[in-house]
């Protein structure tokens, strides 16, 4: 679980936070690159609003984001 004190978290922050990318610019390339679902849903936003209580998958990995 990841948990953040903002309202909401964009998933870029979320792929640099849990360090599945380094930086802002790799984080953007893996967004278009990467399998990424946010509630069961395709997401190739990098800006999405990611929000207590929703569910990531990136890839094999899963996370769901907590206030």
């Amino acid at each position: 679980m990841t948990k953040i004190s903002t309202e909401y978290i964009k998933l870029e922050q979320l792929i640099k936070l849990e360090n599945i990318a380094g930086s802002g610019g790799e984080a953007k390339q893996m967004v278009k690159t990467l399998q990424i679902a946010v509630n069961g849903e395709k997401e190739n936003r990098r800006g999405r609003k990611l929000y207590p209580g929703d569910q990531i998958q990136i890839g094999k990995r899963h996370f769901i984001i907590e206030k």
